[in-house]
């Protein structure tokens, strides 16, 4: 599996935002997944965790990583990013910095969270979107097609959520629907693709399950970070053999919801 690669003496760093939080679904497998990537072609990389309080630079990291909560929890993160994480996280997307933000990570990259009783909670503002609380829970495996700035791929996954995400005029989804519900089960939108920054609501985790989104992502980071993005190809002969697999039961509508 193991590639020599012209990027060999360089190194990722990836930061993983509020583990102790927002940590649903085995979403941690997503950072798993690009480090094993990363590690087959000889790229360095390292992980780091940074928790409530914790409000060091975030300009030495390369990939930002935020994955799904409660609301309840998502509330308790509101404080932090008021207190200055929040001004340190815009000033990373904004300066291109790559970032996968997953269901309550990605809402929380809009301007608020409406809950269906009315109550608004004022968000990040990062990208110009808002999320609507609903009485019905959108939930089920699904797939959707990647844009093609997004690298066009296929993506599968599993979607677990009762918010409606609406995106702001301009703003690009991350892929269309092909089955399931979305960002909010009307308008065939699923995610947001921003500067460099990927929201989605695929819980599951997502990369494991979609190695050319993976890839497309690494590359995004090393042409930003290095100006050169040459991934050696890998064996992903099982990985396309399960997601294929997956697509398959999804899109004829024959796979467990369980």
């Amino acid at each position: 599996m193991t590639a020599v690669n012209s990027l060999s003496n360089r190194i990722i760093k990836i930061a993983h935002l509020y583990p102790e939080v927002l940590n649903l679904y085995g979403d941690r497998g997503n950072i798993l997944c690009m480090k094993k990537r990363l590690e087959w072609r000889n790229i360095e990389c390292s992980i780091t965790e940074i928790k409530l309080g914790d409000n060091s630079s975030l300009s030495d990291y390369d990939i930002f990583f935020i994955g799904g909560g409660q609301d309840f929890e998502q509330e308790v993160l509101l404080s932090d990013l008021k207190a200055g994480k929040g001004a340190s996280i815009k000033s990373a997307i904004e300066s291109g910095k790559t970032f996968l933000c997953i269901c309550g990570g990605y809402q929380m990259m809009g301007h608020y969270y409406q809950t269906k009783e009315g109550e608004k909670m004022q968000f990040l503002g990062a990208v110009d979107l808002h999320t609507i609380g609903g009485d019905v829970r959108m939930i089920g495996n699904y797939a959707f097609r990647a844009s093609k700035e997004c690298g066009a791929s296929d993506i599968v996954g599993f979607e677990n959520h009762s918010g409606r995400t609406y995106l702001g005029k301009g703003i690009s989804p991350l892929g269309t629907m092909l089955m399931g519900y979305g960002n909010n089960g009307e308008d065939k939108t699923e995610g947001v693709h921003y500067k460099n920054l990927y929201g989605s609501y695929s819980h599951g985790p997502i990369l494991p399950k979609n190695p050319e989104f993976t890839d497309h992502l690494l590359k995004v980071t090393l042409e930003t970070k290095y100006g050169s993005s040459d991934l050696l190809p890998l064996d992903d002969t099982f990985e396309k053999q399960a997601h294929d697999n997956i697509l398959q039961k999804v899109l004829s509508n024959t796979m467990s919801q369980d």
